[in-house]
């Protein structure tokens, strides 16, 4: 794959996603996605991606997300026009696409989730790293996000996430609610029959982290316990939160995001900040 993709130097990748993005720049939620003319290398980029994660998706995928992806039926051959794949989920859980030119701000992608609305770019990573991408790409929007949210469970909770967001107001607030967002729908795990399956977009969207995960330490998911938590989105989590089922999810997320506001929230850091003053 690299000496396939040689030819194409960093500056000609960078040219091609502002070119992308440059598509969607200053269109409003009621303009159609843009269509995209995708190249042979972007392509074929997608096909490989596709093929290794269907195979690793029959291991280590959690049922709902394999139901899902089978229903949505995303091609897996060629790049899929973002308009197409709305147009299936709006119909399977009321979610609608809308391309966004660069990665989208937390508060902003918050206020669109509420609204039954999930922002997703439409350029693909590097071709020299195909089976990973430190920052989302239109593979992790669709593979990851995408196939998950044409589940209606899935996609109550992307809802639900996205009403919190709205609620809050501080910067702190925010930021807990994004944290409790990327250790369960981007890196959610779930027991199915006694194994761990990943459930979360940024898992099933890598070859690299499905390789990895299983090999992270685990605990139970817990709000609370998330709180004392760091994470860096740039490279594989070492510490992952597993449940031992779909409705575990449901609840803790459903409990949390359906009530928790600026005071809650600032209530639960508190705690932690005691925690880690009678330490010294």
């Amino acid at each position: 794959m690299q000496r396939q993709h040689a030819s194409i130097t960093d500056a000609a990748y960078g040219q091609r996603r502002s070119e992308i993005g440059a598509l969607s720049a200053g269109l409003t939620p009621d303009d159609p996605i843009p269509l995209v003319e995708y190249t042979d290398w972007e392509h074929e980029v997608w096909r490989l991606v596709c093929a290794d994660l269907a195979v690793r998706h029959r291991v280590d995928a959690a049922a709902p997300y394999l139901q899902a992806a089978e229903e949505l039926a995303v091609p897996l051959d060629h790049v899929p026009q973002l308009r197409d794949v709305s147009g299936r989920l709006a119909s399977m859980s009321g979610f609608r696409l809308q391309s966004a030119a660069a990665l989208v701000p937390l508060k902003e992608f918050c206020g669109s989730l509420a609204n039954s609305v999930f922002r997703s770019t439409q350029y693909l990573r590097h071709p020299r790293s195909p089976l990973y991408s430190e920052d989302p790409d239109m593979l992790h929007d669709l593979v990851g996000h995408g196939i998950a949210l044409a589940n209606t469970r899935f996609a109550h909770l992307y809802r639900l996430a996205g009403e919190a967001a709205a609620r809050v107001q501080s910067a702190d607030a925010l930021q807990f609610i994004g944290k409790v967002f990327w250790f369960t729908l981007e890196c959610g795990v779930v027991r199915e029959h006694g194994e761990r399956k990943a459930y979360g977009a940024t898992l099933v969207s890598s070859y690299g982290e499905l390789d990895h995960f299983r090999s992270a330490a685990f605990l139970p998911l817990d709000i609370e316990s998330l709180v004392d938590i760091e994470y860096d989105i740039s490279t594989y989590q070492p510490l992952l939160f597993e449940a031992d089922s779909l409705d575990q999810v449901e609840d803790v997320l459903g409990a949390f995001w359906g009530s928790c506001d600026d005071e809650s929230i600032a209530a639960l850091l508190d705690r932690r900040s005691r925690r880690v003053g009678s330490r010294h």
